[in-house]
């Protein structure tokens, strides 16, 4: 055991003695882990044996003697028999409830390796059988195709989805979130036309032949999906219990929701007052209309849910080509993607915030973007100095090192979406971006180098929820076609872990109450089958969640696979 365990154990039996009032009954331990490894992740990296925990919190970490001497006749005692412990896992951005929907009032599309599309024939298939199942004029919707891996290599058009129903309207969204089909019905309910206008970044593919709209919207589904009714209450609900069981079977105990709205923070005040929701959500928010939606999270003033930074969006994702690059796409000419708004708009919305005490959090997938979004907060920092405004950069993927050490010297962290490795790594190598760029996507290395707090995500829907994938991707750089991505930037299992425990709650505020294993922090943790730390990177993705617990109640154990 360390010096610091020792001190710290020596002064908690000093205040247990000499405190007249606090009596032993008062520090027993309400439930003990012993014959374990406790990977504390505290600022020592020390490992214990056991751990004691009363009412919501760590009471004490320790040998196993030291922490059964904190037991009574009341205090459950829990074996580990040689598995490990580990914090609470972050899912450190992501769009929850959004992969509950999936098979709710979603219809999978996804390609291997997560789903079974491989050709738009079999897409249309299952969206007629959906379409076979509900009366004519109700909306048909599916999300996650891919069209490059599809046989055919390219996305579906109208004419495609209208072989399924002409007197359905039908929107699929593409895996990236950023892209989106609709059938002429569709089409034609939202009065989109060739003359349509949209924003800039966004654009609506035609024709050739026609110069009619082909179906295919980049960066504005929006024009479609607003005419969608809403799902129902009940459906909603269902999709939140759904997706609380995948989130806690995979040993989340709190998830960032990026990008919460009025809608979606009504959802979660109603999954916590029907006891539904049994884990933790730290949501992001929007100015303007959304200001309402933080305002109902400050006071609810639930454990539950918190509200966490402002999201800006200033471009989209490199698979679907609206990433905004410095230098053009891999093979295709001179296209770089756009910016969703100037430099100087984003510079001016982003000091508003900054000046109001904000923190901010803003999505940058290309390079030239995250100039943008640098240049902003360094704006705001000289106009209107903070100090620790942990400014945030999302997904982060064409990150370069001149740019992570503007990160240093600002005080911003990048999140990283990091499973892109692993999902698209092939991809971006042969096709988005070419083999030198697309090995140093998500260059976890240079900035664990440049000593820059970060963490990494799922994205989820648009990957699943997963945070041990995450850590075994940062670790080995694999790809789902079993090549190594830039092995440059792998990092040591050890500080991927980091990426989803402690550094993730330090991103969000939230470094004194949550990620790591010490005395006084909620009991959140994991128990998992195997210690990460004693087993080759490659081993990472054979380690198995048994036992989630947040705020010392098991909310999913691996025994009965179930959420209680």
């Amino acid at each position: 055991m360390s010096f610091v365990k020792y001190t710290t154990l020596a002064f908690f039996w000093l205040v247990l003695y000499s405190t007249s009032t606090i009596s032993w009954a008062q520090e027993i331990a309400d439930a003990i882990y012993f014959n374990g490894t406790v990977i504390t992740l505290d600022e020592d990296d020390d490992v214990a044996q056991a751990m004691a925990i009363r009412g919501n919190k760590i009471l004490a970490v320790g040998t196993n003697e030291e922490i059964q001497k904190l037991s009574a006749a009341t205090t459950e005692m829990h074996d580990l028999q040689h598995k490990a412990i580990l914090p609470g896992l972050y899912a450190a951005h992501d769009h929850f409830p959004g992969s509950g929907r999936v098979g709710i009032t979603l219809v999978d599309l996804s390609s291997p390796p997560i789903g079974k599309i491989q050709t738009i024939d079999e897409l249309i298939s299952v969206l007629k059988e959906q379409a076979s199942q509900v009366p004519a004029g109700t909306w048909i919707r599916g999300r996650g195709y891919d069209d490059t891996l599809m046989k055919e290599q390219r996305h579906p058009t109208r004419n495609d989805l209208d072989k399924v129903s002409k007197v359905h309207p039908i929107w699929i969204g593409h895996t990236s979130g950023h892209l989106g089909v609709a059938n002429s019905k569709a089409l034609e309910i939202a009065k989109v036309t060739r003359d349509t206008k949209v924003s800039k970044g966004s654009h609506i593919r035609k024709n050739p032949e026609t110069g009619d709209p082909n179906g295919v919207l980049e960066e504005c589904g929006g024009l479609i999906t607003r005419h969608i009714p809403r799902n129902s209450d009940e459906n909603e609900l269902a999709a939140v219990k759904a997706a609380v069981e995948q989130y806690v079977s995979q040993g989340v105990t709190t998830t960032v929701i990026a990008h919460g709205g009025t809608r979606s923070v009504s959802l979660l005040k109603r999954a916590i007052a029907e006891d539904i929701l049994s884990f933790r959500i730290v949501t992001m928010t929007s100015g303007g209309p959304y200001a309402k939606a933080r305002a109902e999270v400050l006071d609810l003033d639930s454990p539950l849910l918190k509200a966490g930074a402002i999201k800006l969006m200033q471009d989209g994702s490199i698979q679907g080509y609206t990433g905004y690059l410095r230098e053009p796409y891999y093979r295709s000419g001179e296209h770089r993607g756009l910016p969703f708004r100037s430099r100087e708009e984003l510079t001016q919305k982003v000091k508003t915030l900054h000046r109001a005490g904000f923190q901010i959090a803003t999505h940058g997938n290309g390079d030239a973007a995250i100039d943008d979004i640098l240049y902003a907060y360094e704006q705001a920092q000289k106009e209107f100095p903070r100090t620790d405004a942990r400014h945030r950069i999302e997904h982060a993927q064409m990150m370069r090192e001149d740019q992570i050490e503007k990160m240093h010297e600002l005080g911003v962290s990048p999140s990283y979406f990091v499973g892109h490795v692993y999902y698209w790594g092939d991809r971006h190598r042969d096709i988005f971006l070419g083999p030198e760029r697309g090995s140093r996507i998500s260059p976890l290395a240079t900035t664990l180098q440049k000593s820059v707090p970060f963490t990494v995500h799922d994205d989820t829907p648009v990957t699943p929820v997963d945070p041990l994938q995450l850590v075994w991707v940062a670790a080995n750089r694999e790809t789902s076609g079993g090549k190594v991505l830039g092995s440059q930037e792998s990092i040591p299992v050890s500080a991927a872990l980091r990426a989803v425990t402690i550094d993730a709650a330090w991103q969000n505020f939230e470094e004194d109450i949550k990620g790591s294993l010490v005395p006084g922090k909620l009991a959140d943790f994991v128990i998992v089958d195997q210690d990460p730390l004693s087993l080759e990177p490659q081993q990472i993705r054979d380690v198995r969640v048994l036992q989630t617990v947040v705020g010392g109640k098991t909310v999913y154990s691996a025994t009965t696979a179930t959420t209680p």
